[in-house]
């Protein structure tokens, strides 16, 4: 399967032309709107128009939200999309080398369009299942024209908001001739025609200054995998040429010391963290870098980074986040005397993180992130009265320490409704299934991997060498 055919999901109806949610506990995470025990939301095409505690909508599509909790949908700074077949491959990785070896070192090397498309599909409906509308595809894999292609079409038929930065592969042959000039093609493609509103265009590039000129003259953002203590010296040699900005994106920021973040904070560059990826592959010092982020003024988003690993949702990002700023708080003021030991996070600021604070570090500031009139209408509905959430004594704590995927009723972006009933909408599960089998059964084959379901490791594939 070479080729691809975009039927898997067929989800075109555009949004209401009003709707109304009604009787919603609302989270707006906007200073403006508050939080109200019970409230009305008013949608008119994919804007939002009103949120009051009672709103008269006369002829809007109703959305009974009575028991439920509205709130914005989350946005994932950061998902390496095109891995999404290899989920849970390698659950015990306990290095960077394990993650590339199950990834970057021996399928990528076999991706075909076809590939790129499934993977970027089934992340994207998983996003979408567990209420993250807004996702940023690091797409280090385009090998081809055709592979990039194949990336922002499944994006496009998912129906996700999305940042799509294209990057170059890490390992094996690819079409070095389509590089970097690809990214003006996909942006003369895709992105200048105007009838595209819910997906844009970045790239991947490392500390590569030739790159991020010929992205600034594209005028798109520029996504860095960032290791702070490994590249730290980089970043003053950076800020004085002015290459340093505010269209930065750096993912991770592990171990920068003082001196990179205070470069980072007066350049503007925007930061991710990423609790668990940095945790289970032991990136550096292994713990993320929210601590100093915050202490230097910078509001990071969170990000899931990959799934070969673990799961793909932001509940458990928001909860690891709690757990490693409360433990390492305890064991270095404990300890070790540290002179800024972490601090625990309340649950209103772990979802400011995952929403507020992502939409700005995607860029979606404006947009996104938040409930308010004006905004585009992102939103996501929970049902608390679900077994495992009644009674909710406190919204924001039944969000963030308890809430699943399965307590998600409704998922709007852009107006649209996405998700509905638990169930997301318009997906031929038969052909995902197919199309997900057939693509690993290639990569396997292609790579020389033998599947096995109860693997302790992963083990580097000789013919990946």
């Amino acid at each position: 399967m070479t080729d691809y055919i975009r039927n898997i999901v067929q989800n075109a109806d555009l949004p209401a032309a009003r709707t109304l949610i009604r009787g919603a506990t609302v989270l707006s995470m906007d200073g403006d709107t508050g939080n109200l025990v019970s409230g009305d939301i008013l949608i008119e095409g994919s804007t939002i128009a009103a949120i009051s505690k009672s709103i008269d909508a006369g002829d809007a599509v109703v959305i009974d939200a009575s028991g439920m909790i509205a709130m914005p949908g989350m946005v994932d700074t950061h998902r390496h999309s095109w891995e999404g077949q290899l989920r849970r491959l390698n659950p015990n990785a306990a290095t960077l080398e394990d993650y590339c070896n199950a990834t970057h070192y021996s399928f990528a090397k076999y991706y075909r369009p076809a590939d790129m498309y499934i993977g970027n599909l089934l992340t994207a409906l998983g996003c979408i299942d567990a209420g993250i509308t807004t996702v940023v595809d690091n797409s280090h894999n385009s090998r081809t024209g055709a592979h990039s292609d194949a990336a922002v079409e499944a994006l496009l038929d998912a129906g996700i908001r999305s940042v799509h930065a294209s990057g170059a592969p890490v390992s094996g042959e690819w079409d070095k001739a389509h590089w970097p000039g690809n990214l003006e093609r996909l942006q003369e493609k895709y992105f200048k025609k105007g009838d595209n509103s819910l997906v844009s265009l970045a790239v991947m590039a490392q500390l590569e200054p030739e790159l991020w000129a010929e992205a600034r003259r594209l005028g798109l953002p520029i996504i860095t995998e960032f290791f702070g203590g490994a590249m730290a010296a980089e970043l003053e040699g950076l800020h004085r040429k002015g290459l340093l900005g505010s269209d930065n994106i750096f993912n991770h920021c592990t171990a920068l010391p003082d001196a990179g973040w205070q470069i980072l904070r007066e350049a503007g560059v925007r930061v991710n963290v990423c609790p668990r990826s940095d945790a289970h592959y032991g990136i550096e010092d292994g713990m993320f870098a929210l601590q100093s982020a915050l202490r230097h003024g910078i509001n990071p988003g969170l990000s899931v980074d990959n799934e070969t690993s673990y799961s793909g949702d932001m509940f458990m990002e928001m909860r690891v986040a709690f757990y490693l700023q409360r433990v390492m708080g305890m064991h270095q003021r404990q300890c070790c005397g540290s002179e800024h030991p972490p601090v625990t996070l309340q649950a209103h600021s772990l979802l400011k993180a995952a929403t507020a604070d992502g939409a700005a570090c995607a860029g979606l500031q404006d947009k996104i992130g938040s409930l308010a009139p004006g905004k585009q209408a992102d939103l996501i509905l929970i049902r608390t009265e679900d077994i495992n959430l009644y009674p909710s004594g406190n919204a924001f704590g039944t969000v963030v320490h308890a809430a699943e995927r399965s307590n998600i009723d409704t998922v709007m972006i852009g107006g649209r409704v996405v998700k509905r009933d638990g169930k997301v909408l318009g997906v031929d599960s038969e052909r995902l299934r197919a199309a997900i089998d057939e693509s690993r059964q290639h990569l396997f084959a292609a790579a020389g991997y033998q599947p096995d379901i109860f693997a302790e490791t992963f083990l580097p594939l000789e013919s990946a060498r």
